[in-house]
């Protein structure tokens, strides 16, 4: 077999980490992108991207040469080469996993914000205890042609039948989702708050009754969680839609919510606008930091998420919702009022694509002291701290957080000042 052409071997001395949860290797070359590897090993992997006329390749290390001290026996062997995604980096220690991602935000930070920082990627205090599992409090599973709940394979439409899923959470795992036999071609999600509170499955999002095992034909179906998270001596409470957005790590609510509020310093009596808002995770905490006499303005493109927002500050007159396209609200497009003409502080959680120019522009002509960017993307934040460096925001703080063991993503919160 040619070894241009894909499921073709090859063996590959593997270079540094790149972002996306690969390394890279040349061959003949010709960059190739290697997953299931570490920097420093000798592979033989099998081609699974390899037109002649791309740019670079991509391929799978289906045996390892000579490995690395950072290699261990993998903590989900289903997420291995040819199996699905979401597990890229199980066979990497933990202590590892952390400095591959440190070093990805670093090279992002320094190719695309032309910034020379290297902020340390910090694990969430448990996960080591955990092994760096059971961390997930939401799951999505696609059903395949016989009824068995899995998930995709890598870069694929295929379903791969699974038989657990150990970043699941023990209240999602309690649930015996991989046990029982589902509508064929189907969508299985499952949320299970943290503290043990009533989790919900939903069946191509629809509420599902797993005891009379059948979809729940009631038009008041329960369709939402209760998350409770505790932040210094508060507990805040949300209702969030069970098919809406929260984050996903058992711990990642407390953690950035602590970190924002730190990062905003103090703001009582201050306008500070929560941009992404999605269900209010940071705007009633940023509420009672500004206090009575301030302004929250909490601004979200999804309505649904909006009205949970809504019932979660209702007690907060201080917090304004706002509906909409973020640039749109910031600046009155299509006939609206701006929703602020002035910001203090700025405080934005964008979704995986980043801010972008529009909304940077939006926010830097409202000219807050300070911006507060909780980022999942190192690629998207290094594209947005560029844009606002442009614009007079030069100062610069980074932390990272590994809210996403055993997988190549990351969590960073950046701190700007002009």
């Amino acid at each position: 077999m040619a070894t241009d052409t894909p499921g073709a071997t090859v063996d590959l001395e593997i270079g540094p980490v790149a972002h996306g949860g690969h390394c890279v290797a040349r061959h003949d070359g010709r960059v190739v992108f290697v997953r299931h590897t570490l920097p420093g090993e000798r592979v033989r992997a099998r081609l699974t991207d390899a037109a002649p006329d791309a740019k670079f390749w991509r391929a799978d290390a289906v045996e390892v040469l000579d490995a690395s001290p950072d290699r261990v026996p993998s903590a989900w062997p289903a997420a291995g080469p040819g199996g699905v995604g979401g597990g890229e980096l199980a066979h990497v220690a933990l202590p590892a996993q952390r400095a591959w991602k440190s070093a990805v935000l670093a090279e992002q930070l320094r190719r695309l914000a032309r910034v020379d920082l290297a902020p340390e990627v910090a694990g969430v205090p448990g996960d080591d205890e955990r092994g760096g599992l059971a961390w997930r409090t939401r799951i999505d599973l696609h059903v395949d042609a016989e009824g068995r709940a899995g998930m995709r394979r890598h870069r694929s439409h295929t379903v791969l039948p699974l038989a657990d899923m150990p970043l699941a959470s023990e209240h999602v795992a309690a649930l015996g989702l991989f046990d029982r036999r589902w509508p064929a071609g189907t969508r299985v999600e499952a949320v299970a708050p943290a503290d043990g509170a009533t989790p919900i499955v939903l069946l191509d999002g629809a509420p599902f009754d797993l005891h009379a095992n059948r979809p729940d034909p009631r038009p008041n179906a329960r369709a939402a969680v209760r998350e409770r998270v505790e932040v210094g001596a508060t507990t805040y409470e949300y209702r969030v839609a069970a098919a809406g957005f929260w984050q996903v790590h058992r711990g990642a609510p407390a953690l950035l919510t602590s970190r924002v509020l730190d990062a905003v310093g103090d703001v009582a009596g201050a306008t500070v606008l929560d941009l992404y808002a999605g269900a209010g995770l940071f705007s009633s905490p940023l509420a009672d930091a500004v206090g009575p006499d301030g302004r929250l303005v909490a601004v979200e493109g999804d309505e649904r998420a909006v009205r949970d927002a809504r019932r979660n500050a209702h007690d907060r007159p201080q917090v304004e919702l706002h509906a909409g396209d973020v640039a749109d609200v910031l600046t009155g497009r299509r006939g609206g009022v701006p929703a602020a003409a002035a910001a203090d502080v700025v405080v934005l959680d964008p979704p995986r694509t980043g801010a972008g120019r529009r909304v940077v522009e939006a926010v830097a002509a409202l000219r807050p002291e300070r911006i507060v960017y909780v980022a999942c993307d190192p690629a998207a934040l290094a594209r947005d701290v560029a844009l606002l460096a442009e614009r007079g925001w030069t100062g610069l703080e980074i932390t990272g957080h590994d809210l996403f063991p055993m997988t190549h993503h990351l969590e960073a919160v950046a701190v700007l000042t002009r």
